[in-house]
């Protein structure tokens, strides 16, 4: 198995990054992907690159002796990475709308503000 297929896995378990996430995130199929990931198919370098941009480094990352994973727990609490899939024309439309409708939440809580003091006024 090369090196940069131990390093991923590495980081995968270390992360707690499930192989799922992976495949959605760069469109190759889950069972190439175990199989890579296994080392039973020889990965391609655009594969390499895909892989690593979806876990966010660069393909030279996976391949360094130095290789080193950061502290899993310093992540706790700060973000959360979830990839649903590419949403239909319907959920990008409600989500248009929902970050309008946050975008607007202090104007929406001022206008209740004034209005409640002109009727208490």
């Amino acid at each position: 198995m090369s090196k940069y297929i131990e390093n991923v896995n590495t980081y995968l378990t270390q992360m707690k990054i499930k192989q799922t996430f992976i495949s959605l995130k760069t469109g190759i199929d889950k069972n190439k992907l175990s199989r890579i990931l296994t080392g039973t198919q020889n990965i391609t370098d655009l594969d390499m690159e895909k892989i690593a941009n979806a876990l966010g480094q660069k393909t030279e990352y996976f391949l360094s002796d130095d290789f080193f994973i950061p502290d899993y727990n310093n992540f706790l609490g700060r973000e959360i990475v979830c990839y649903a899939g590419e949403p239909t024309r319907e959920q990008e439309a409600f989500a248009e709308k929902l970050i309008d409708l946050i975008e607007n939440v202090d104007e929406v809580l001022s206008a209740k503000n004034r209005f409640m003091d002109a009727m208490m006024g």
